[in-house]
């Protein structure tokens, strides 16, 4: 199929990773709509970073590469590529996942972070870091896979990223929601956390829940993807008061330079981001959401492609006993989950958590 759908203008070191990009996009599309898979084109393709693609065809002249600016544009426009994507969203379905087997055979699995600090995360060495990646590697270790290779996307692209097998399991303590049930599967939840706000520093609009932003004319920014939207959205907040940035790194300028009033986020995630700029603060005295009359709380998970019932259940074996140990409380307490955090993960289990429909 994609031998007749590849663009000609592909360079050598695009052509491997196209292919698994065209299919996620599809997914993406499927799932999101045609609008924010275009988006994702470009979102895709610098992702590569540190690697700077080369791209040609009779629109883009030699030497240009992802980083310009005007690349989504112009890849937008170009027949060849638009026939692509429209062809493989037109014929695409999720790719095969490997199986438990094939992964203990080969030694390796492949695990997805979304760069959130403290839950899954690179650090400046490129190391896997975050209550999700530490956990996952004593699980795995314990499964007998000491050989972990890591990828670092988009949170918005992580599911696309399963159900297209460019990684096995997604280790960004995913909140566990019924519409995602029916995309991924997952492990029992490995954490849980609150809501969180991040404001200009002073707080000068005076902005303590997410409720306000009903309210008032003020504009709220949320990450692509996250499960702040379907909250804000229960809160009768208008979408356009909503400001979507494709990841945390976004956070701290949109706020302090205006664009958005404030950014809503875990608690951890707001923290994380409140100490890292002194334009920037976390709300005080904030109010979690009550949505259907219960205060709102996240259980994270490690996610799973949909046909990996095998991994996701020999994951969880390990994981159940992980639990009951000192060490992976400290792990969850070290990224600064707190005790109610820790003891709230075992509140909730999965299934629970696919059926509700709050």
């Amino acid at each position: 199929m994609f031998a007749a759908v590849l663009p000609p203008f592909c360079h050598p070191a695009v052509e491997k990773h196209l292919k698994a990009d065209i299919l996620t996009l599809s997914i993406e599309a499927r799932m999101t709509g045609p609008a924010m898979a275009a988006r994702a084109i470009y979102s895709v393709l610098t992702n590569r970073s540190p690697m700077h693609l080369s791209i040609r065809s009779a629109g883009f002249p030699a030497g240009t590469t992802v980083q310009d600016g005007v690349i989504m544009t112009n890849i937008l426009r170009n027949s060849f590529l638009s026939t692509a994507v429209s062809a493989a969203i037109l014929s695409a379905g999720a790719a095969s996942a490997a199986t438990l087997a094939e992964i203990k055979e080969s030694g390796t699995v492949r695990v997805a972070v979304a760069n959130e600090i403290p839950y899954g995360y690179m650090d400046m060495s490129g190391e896997a870091k975050g209550a999700g990646p530490d956990v996952a590697r004593h699980v795995f270790e314990q499964m007998g896979i000491d050989d972990i290779e890591w990828t670092s996307t988009n949170f918005s692209s992580l599911i696309p990223g399963l159900r297209a097998d460019r990684f096995d399991v997604a280790a960004a303590e995913m909140a566990v929601l019924p519409d995602r049930c029916q995309s991924v599967i997952y492990s029992e939840p490995n954490s849980s956390y609150g809501e969180g706000l991040l404001v200009a520093a002073g707080n000068p609009k005076d902005l303590h829940g997410y409720d306000a932003f009903a309210d008032n004319d003020g504009k709220v920014a949320i990450m692509a993807g996250a499960d702040q939207l379907e909250m804000l959205q229960k809160l009768g907040v208008p979408e356009d008061r909503m400001v979507t940035i494709a990841s945390n790194a976004d956070a701290i300028s949109t706020v302090s330079t205006g664009r958005a009033d404030a950014y809503a986020a875990t608690s951890l995630t707001v923290s994380e981001l409140a100490a890292k700029d002194d334009g920037v603060e976390s709300a005080g005295s904030f109010e979690d959401p009550v949505i259907d009359g219960a205060e709102v709380r996240s259980w994270g998970a490690f996610a799973f492609a949909s046909d990996s019932t095998e991994l996701r259940d020999a994951f969880n074996e390990e994981l159940t006993k992980f639990k009951e140990t000192d060490e992976w409380r400290e792990i969850l307490s070290g990224y600064g989950f707190s005790e109610a955090d820790i003891e709230g993960s075992g509140q909730r289990t999965t299934q629970e958590l696919c059926d509700s429909s709050s």
